[in-house]
């Protein structure tokens, strides 16, 4: 990591040490928010920022994003959260608090095509992305001195269908050993197995090169060009065991006609895939995003 990056990052950790963010999902029901907010009240915190979902006032699941400032909230944190679990059992919430001070950790997956590596690169140099890339894993080693310029750990692990196994379990020690939140599928043109999956549940954000559902699995922007789309898009999801099936987090489209051909749409849509993926990770690494129901609701 740049020294110009580092000192980005921590006024960033600085200026953000007592902030913290609240994600809740439970039953929809009369006082949740109220109880909340008496609750950080107590503590002397404020509240900066709130949104609030409901799927149906009466019966449905009630979803709500809360980011305040908490004078002291470093040493706090464990009181809070030991102190909060009394009233998430109130009212059968699901829920997490976090420090914004506390960066997550990345590990960026990428094959041979670098542009959505490149994206998210570029987002975290100007200041946009707020994390620690603690890594970069490659079967290719097409990547190494994008990376490597950057002063970011590369791992050239060479993969095929004959030593998946084998890969996997390279791949998930250095995860551990990293101590890695995120994993970013930045055109990592390689399936994870359940195995993989299973250690990471939504930690994994993949960018699949259509707008899905249409044109699951391989060579989406060929089919599209023989299906004679007028639209492309991209598709930014969490992984799960269904290939491209997870919940979404982003999408977008462009127009397309038919003079494009498949080398066209592949250059329109690694426009529309840098941004969409860059996006995803952004919401993401804000704790903006709570998974239901195989959906995403994003505030």
């Amino acid at each position: 990591m740049t020294s110009y990056i580092q000192t980005k990052l921590e006024a960033f950790k600085k200026e953000r040490e007592n902030r913290g963010r609240l994600l809740i999902s439970c039953p929809d029901q009369p006082g949740i928010v109220a109880a909340v907010s008496n609750f950080l009240f107590h503590y002397k915190a404020n509240i900066i920022e709130s949104s609030q979902y409901s799927t149906n006032p009466e019966g449905g699941t009630f979803f709500i994003r809360i980011e305040f400032e908490c004078p002291s909230l470093n040493t706090l944190q464990d009181e809070l959260k030991e102190e909060f679990q009394p009233l998430a059992d109130q009212f059968s919430m699901a829920w997490t608090l976090t420090c914004v001070s506390e960066l997550k950790k990345l590990a960026l997956f990428v094959s041979k095509e670098p542009h959505c590596l490149r994206e998210i690169l570029w987002e975290w140099q100007s200041g946009d992305l707020m994390a620690e890339i603690a890594l970069v894993v490659s079967n290719h080693e097409e990547a190494r001195d994008i990376v490597e310029d950057l002063g970011i750990p590369f791992y050239y692990i060479p993969a095929s269908k004959e030593n998946r196994a084998d890969v996997e379990h390279q791949q998930i020690q250095l995860l551990k050993e990293f101590e890695v939140d995120v994993i970013i599928l930045a055109r990592y043109m390689q399936i994870l197995t359940s195995t993989f999956v299973s250690e990471f549940p939504h930690q994994i954000i993949n960018i699949h090169h259509s707008f899905l559902p249409a044109f699951v699995g391989a060579r989406p922007y060929h089919r599209a060009y023989q299906r004679g789309v007028k639209l492309i898009g991209a598709t930014s999801h969490y992984v799960t065991d269904d290939l491209d099936e997870g919940p979404i987090i982003e999408q977008d489209i462009m127009r397309v006609d038919h003079r494009d051909h498949v080398e066209d749409l592949k250059k329109i849509g690694r426009n529309i895939e840098r941004s969409v993926l860059a996006r995803a990770v952004k919401w993401h690494l804000e704790d903006r995003i709570i998974v239901h129901d195989n959906k995403t609701i994003v505030f």
